[in-house]
């Protein structure tokens, strides 16, 4: 039996740096929690891919992270090309990385137009929230609806985390049949019909399995 080739979906994460986007990816990948007073620096792209299952169909999701190289280079539009999905990450407890992902949100209308764009409030175990569910909406309005979801998270308890990435994954596979059934629908639209016989002129010969007249040469 022929084994199904489980789609790959590209994950990003994106935002300011110090909004917990690595501690997001170390919640997923590893289900762990470091602080940052304890936490080694290091430079570099990463990224862990984990399967999930929705309703009949099989997904995997491959999220990247930039490993905090937004902090000596600017992120190259290597990192959004093909992306399926990207996270918009700001700390709840700081209003100024909420504020400039409007800049975030350019780079990936631009380097990953077709990516399905999330929100995400991290640090929501903090008491001084300052970034409310109404801020979050109003954004989403701004932006002409290109956010699918928001979510609020916490990396150092892990709440919202699993829950997140479960509701990303089947918002994909939506996409995913959603793409394929308009493309079914294309295909069907330009169907050539191949033209039959010409019905037989009753005055030619051919009609009786005789030789035509009508046959030049």
């Amino acid at each position: 039996m022929a084994l199904t080739k489980v789609p790959e979906q590209k994950v990003i994460l994106c935002g300011e740096y110090g909004v917990g986007k690595s501690s997001l990816f170390r919640r997923y990948a590893a289900n762990t929690f470091v602080s940052s007073s304890d936490r080694q620096s290091t430079l570099g792209l990463d990224h862990y891919e984990r399967q999930y299952k929705v309703n009949d169909k099989f997904i995997k999701l491959q999220l990247w992270d930039t490993g905090g190289m937004e902090r000596v280079a600017s992120i190259t539009s290597s990192y959004y090309k093909f992306a399926e999905a990207a996270i918009l990450v700001f700390s709840l407890d700081n209003p100024a990385s909420f504020h400039v992902l409007s800049q975030h949100l350019l780079d990936i209308v631009t380097y990953a137009e077709n990516a399905k764009i999330f929100l995400c409030g991290n640090k929501s175990d903090l008491g001084a929230q300052q970034v409310t569910d109404q801020d979050m909406e109003t954004f989403c309005e701004q932006c002409h609806n290109l956010v699918s979801a928001t979510y609020r998270t916490s990396c150092k308890t892990g709440q919202g985390v699993e829950e997140m990435f479960s509701d990303i994954a089947q918002h994909l596979v939506q996409a995913n049949r959603s793409r394929l059934e308009l493309q079914a629908m294309d295909t069907d639209s330009f169907k050539i019909t191949p033209p039959g016989p010409e019905p037989a002129d009753p005055s030619c010969l051919c009609v009786k399995n005789v030789k035509c007249c009508c046959v030049v040469g």
